[in-house]
């Protein structure tokens, strides 16, 4: 008996052991909302693939980089890349809660990072989990697609 106890307090410390502030309150992946301002027929690529047009909303991993390109027939492609920042805030809780073992798991995981909404007016922090990233299209001019200008 002794023996079930002793290893159900291990599992339990060590769950508990990884877990941080970040991974807690943050997690180590945001939904993003990509909306093309003036743009509704613009398809939206996210890293290379397609996730809609118009507007998207999907789950990313916080540690990653961000590329927004949007293509429109009859128009020059816009590439936007959105910067992640470390989230201080987790940071400073992490030591004071868990120490080394919480800066480690959230850096780890990535929930050290966000969007960096404060410095891109483009990023809109809707909550900790929850983010909105404009891209304005380009300039397509008539509406006539290239192929039929002479």
């Amino acid at each position: 008996m002794k023996n079930r106890i002793a290893f159900f307090l291990a599992a339990t410390l060590l769950a508990a052991s990884f877990q941080s502030c970040g991974v807690m309150f943050g997690g180590s992946r945001y939904n993003a909302t990509i909306v093309a301002k003036d743009n509704p027929n613009a398809q939206i690529y996210i890293n290379g693939e397609f996730y809609g047009q118009g507007q998207t909303t999907t789950l990313l991993k916080r540690d990653q980089p961000l590329q927004v390109e949007l293509r429109e027939e009859g128009c020059e492609p816009v590439v936007n890349n959105f910067d992640n920042r470390f989230r201080t805030g987790n940071f400073i809780l992490s030591v004071l809660s868990w120490g080394i073992l919480g800066i480690a798991v959230d850096l780890g995981t990535g929930a050290a990072y966000k969007p960096d909404h404060k410095n891109d007016p483009d990023i809109e922090r809707l909550s900790t989990k929850d983010f909105r990233f404009t891209v304005s299209g380009a300039d397509c001019g008539d509406g006539e697609p290239e192929a039929e200008k002479e």
